[in-house]
């Protein structure tokens, strides 16, 4: 048999292996023989790898990813000894390892390189041999000169860590590496339409000319940042907000106010927000009152920001809403989501509300919000450890379009639940029944076997039969442990 299958059969084998197999079975394919290594090795088009600095890093990876000439995708995570603290021990490591990826990985399309700072020749060199990157994650230290951004010409993405341990790059070195100095980087036209900056500071040079040369940003995440760089950038960064469609902001405090009230007077093409852990009470109110787009997916964390002033505002001025996340929302009370509920009961289509206690301190409310979404196709209840059977199966009864159901960590329910989501909710694609321990392996078996449409189920291994293995391969059921 192993004769009759040609090369290309076996790796697309190999392929469709990996993808609906746990890592312990698609490896497995490669003990057969050095034939099926060889090949199950060219047929890998992502690798993902984590390891300690050490001086046999280098050689072990040079090694290691000779074997791999298809990769499109690369993620390497690094940590270092705890002896090795001097910053240019890192950094000429680091140019190592980004030399060894541009020697053997020719045909990266995404590349995440995280462990410490990165020399920007190094950066210079990387587009010469990868010359399809597409996206870039790295970790650079201060300052910032981002000139090096113009050699990627087909770069769409792009993810900078600041390295915010205290070390920075000598910035004579900077200067020379990229062959201007700051004041002389011309404003160039990039190409990127997602951005992500964690770390930034009011005083970080380089942003500026950076908000100034993307005209075509999509999509913006910036995550524990004190400002936008550069200390008069505030402009340029207004210009960058026209045309998004998505902006993030994670653990902002200090600039979150000042970006919503922009996004809400610049931004008309926005329709999708998320906010974490740091927002402003009356500066979200104002954009959620006063903003323009026709914003379809709401995210946020704001346990003691958010109250129903913003679900009201919201249920009013977000009609087009499809998706709505909250997560620890300590304030929000059962009167402004059924607000929510009334107002968007024909077009939301994912609900999520994370360890929010609204749902286990106010009875019936789950039923009453099941009633008005008859349009749901995702919900998500995970980590509402007292939520209970009958208020859960009250609304399960009226959503009989859902297609992923997220329950993990709802330690409260029992095995109940599972025998009326077999019942209600036939067209369910996606289960999450981890963490929930009060729900037995019988229910878990009765679930997997009585939904027709089921795809992927996560739960602990301990609660998975060898038959009901079996059965989920046959029918091709993912399952996650």
């Amino acid at each position: 048999m192993d004769s009759m299958l040609c090369d290309e059969l076996l790796q697309e084998i190999f392929s469709r292996v990996s993808k609906s197999s746990s890592s312990s079975s698609a490896l497995s394919v490669c003990l057969v023989s050095k034939r099926w290594l060889y090949l199950y090795r060219a047929s890998k088009t992502s690798l993902s790898l984590r390891f300690t600095a050490e001086d046999s890093t280098i050689p072990s990876l040079s090694s290691l990813l000779s074997h791999y000439p298809f990769l499109s995708s690369l993620s390497l995570l690094l940590s270092f000894d705890p002896t090795l603290k001097a910053t240019t021990s890192r950094t000429i490591f680091n140019t190592s390892l980004i030399r060894v990826v541009s020697s053997f990985c020719s045909q990266l399309t995404h590349l995440r390189f995280l462990g410490g700072p990165v020399a920007r020749s190094s950066l210079l060199s990387l587009p010469n041999s990868c010359t399809l990157l597409t996206s870039l994650t790295i970790s650079l230290s201060r300052p910032l000169f981002l000139i090096w951004v113009v050699s990627f010409s087909c770069l769409k993405e792009l993810s900078i860590y600041m390295n915010n341990n205290g070390e920075v790059e000598d910035e004579l070195n900077a200067n020379s590496e990229c062959g201007l100095f700051f004041v002389d980087e011309p404003v160039a036209e990039l190409g990127l339409e997602s951005l992500c900056l964690s770390g930034i500071r009011g005083d970080d040079l380089g942003c500026g000319w950076l908000w100034r040369s993307c005209k075509k940003l999509k999509k913006l995440k910036l995550k524990s940042c004190e400002g936008v760089g550069d200390g008069g950038s505030f402009l340029s960064f207004i210009r960058c907000l026209e045309g998004l469609q998505e902006v993030e902001l994670r653990t902002c405090r200090s600039i979150v106010n000042a970006v919503l009230l922009k996004l809400a007077e610049k931004c008309d093409s926005l329709n999708s927000l998320l906010v974490y852990d740091g927002g402003s009470r009356e500066g979200l109110l104002q954009f959620i009152s006063n903003c323009r787009c026709n914003l379809q997916k709401l995210d946020l964390r704001l346990p003691l920001d958010l109250d129903n002033d913003h679900l009201s505002a919201a249920a009013i001025n977000f009609r087009g809403l499809s998706t709505l996340r909250l997560q620890s929302c300590c304030l929000v009370t059962g009167e402004g989501l059924k607000a929510v509920g009334i107002a968007l009961s024909s077009g939301l289509e994912e609900l999520a509300l994370i360890n929010c206690d609204v749902v286990e301190r106010e009875s019936g409310l789950l039923a009453t919000l099941g009633q008005k979404l008859k349009q749901l196709r995702k919900l998500d209840l995970s980590f509402n450890e007292c939520l209970l059977d009958k208020e859960l199966i009250s609304m399960l009864i009226s959503c009989a379009s859902l297609s992923e159901l997220n329950l993990r960590g709802c330690k409260g329910l029992t095995s109940a639940t599972i025998l009326s989501i077999s019942k209600s909710c036939r067209g369910l694609v996606s289960v999450d029944i981890k963490q929930c321990t009060r729900i037995e392996a019988e229910a878990v078996e009765f679930i997997v076997f009585n939904l027709p449409q089921l795809r992927r189920m996560q739960v602990e291994e301990s609660k998975i039969s060898e038959a009901l293995r079996i059965w989920a391969s046959n029918k091709l059921i993912e399952v996650d442990v």
